[in-house]
């Protein structure tokens, strides 16, 4: 793809460099197209950003005499395709600013305003409705529970390629509003009509480690009992793929009784303590401010890195410096399945194995509090539980086999990510794919010369 832009970019009689650089390549093409350059801030406006950016791409298109809808949607549908096929093409030729009149009264049959833009925005609809649904989407970090993987205010490509495109559950939809109208907070979605869940082929399946988008499962409950595909998305590391036995054990994941690797950015919970000084406001500088807090004059809970803590514990002010873990035996607030048998915490959690398509669980009193929901409502089943017996679509058993896989996910701060420690498992219908890379990150908290973490653009996720 850059190669083929860099070639482009030089047609143009700019320099080829300008076309790897995050952002100001989009502004350079601005110019090349002829489209005024403050268009460059509506790429940051949520949903306009998508018109524009397809609207662009179509101008440059044009700018090299490719006029047809169909080159426009290689373009649009297949720029690693399109971009160094048409750069390395010696009779594709830069004709002029596709934008400006003069190029129009040139090359083109004159069309009113009106008629112009429908077009292009019919076009950039149908592009990006294919785009998202079929190959990449992108994704924003709200929440701090992947500090410090991925920070808030990352923005990121999200492959639905590498696990296989979902198609449409809930067909009938208002485009790119996910399931709430902007402004008017309605439901942007009709729900009467859904379709059977289906995955295309992938590139693979989920694997341990995989960070991953996918539907929220609590968003089924009242009040929302929204559809698969429009239940909220949330962004977690797999932890656990189907037919794993997991456990945590004192903050430390176990995965078929072997100690999970942890993410080199994760974070878990601190409490420190001072002499009474005061911390310098340097050490907290980049901390997320959802990530610390002080509990009194000489006291502070944080959630770190194992690196950042050790760094704060050689301060001479410390002197007392622990690492927040909860007791065994005790039951954590909501945690799954929030049963008085189970006294299972954030900290200390199971033994259970995750459901895997064609195993048979048998239910017991232990058994069936964790796996109710799954076998209830993420496979539709009535369930009813008479005395010691279980009755599934009223015939009675005390086993069920899984229709489906299942998966654990976890955030990378520990101690501050509402994951499955909290609601449970993962269905494999729920997967909406792989995040890939971060193409932006915007720091809501830095000055003005430090909004943008440079740093970040286009980091790879591990």
């Amino acid at each position: 793809v850059y190669i083929g832009q860099w070639k482009l970019f030089i047609k143009a009689g700019r320099q080829g460099w300008e076309s790897i650089i995050p952002l100001y390549s989009n502004y350079i093409m601005l110019k090349i197209v002829g489209r005024p350059s403050w268009w460059i801030f509506l790429y940051f406006i949520p949903l306009v950003n998508v018109f524009v950016a397809i609207g662009v791409l179509i101008d440059f298109a044009k700018s090299f005499g490719k006029f047809t809808f169909f080159e426009h949607a290689f373009l649009v549908t297949l720029p690693f395709i399109a971009w160094p096929k048409w750069g390395f093409d010696k009779k594709v030729q830069f004709l002029g600013s596709s934008a400006t009149e003069e190029f129009k009264e040139k090359y083109e049959v004159k069309k009113s305003t009106t008629r112009e833009w429908t077009d292009a925005i019919v076009f950039a609809v149908i592009a990006a409705t294919l785009i998202r649904g079929l190959f990449i989407e992108a994704y924003t970090i709200p929440t701090a529970s992947m500090e410090r993987s991925l920070l808030v205010g990352d923005f990121l490509f999200v492959s639905k390629v590498n696990y296989g495109a979902r198609t449409p559950i809930t067909p009938i939809a208002f485009p790119f509003a996910h399931h709430t109208m902007p402004l008017i907070n309605t439901k942007a979605y009709w729900d009467a009509i859904q379709l059977p869940f289906y995955r295309l082929p992938g590139l693979g399946d989920v694997e341990r480690n995989d960070v991953v988008v996918f539907n929220y499962p609590m968003d089924a409950d009242a009040p929302l009992n929204r559809p698969i595909d429009k239940r909220e998305n949330y962004i977690k590391r797999c932890v656990g793929i189907a037919g794993d036995t997991l456990q945590i054990i004192d903050a430390k994941v176990y995965i078929n009784g072997k100690l999970a690797d942890l993410p080199e950015m994760s974070q878990t919970q601190y409490y420190a303590k001072t002499d009474g000084s005061e911390f310098n406001p340097l050490i907290f500088e980049d901390i997320n401010p959802d990530d610390k807090q002080r509990v009194t004059n000489s006291e502070y809970i944080f959630n770190v890195t194992k690196e950042r803590a050790a760094e704060i514990k050689k301060l001479p002010s410390i002197v007392d410096f622990t690492q927040v873990i909860d007791q065994k035996d005790t039951q954590g607030q909501q945690v799954f399945p929030s049963d008085p048998h189970l006294k299972w915490n954030q900290d200390n959690f199971g033994a259970i194995i995750i459901p895997k398509k064609g195993w048979t669980v048998t239910l017991d009193s232990l058994t069936f509090p964790v796996y109710r929901r799954a076998i209830e409502l993420y496979e539709g089943n009535k369930l009813e539980v008479k005395g010691n017996d279980f009755y599934i679509n009223n015939i009675k058993s005390n086993t069920y086999t899984f229709k489906m896989n299942y998966y654990w996910m976890m955030g990378d701060n520990r101690h501050n990510s509402l994951d499955s420690r909290y609601w449970g498992f993962v269905p494999e219908d729920h997967i909406v794919g792989k995040a890939l890379f971060v193409w932006m990150s915007w720091n809501e908290y830095g000055s003005f010369f430090s909004k943008i973490r440079w740093n970040r653009l286009l980091m790879g996720i591990h």
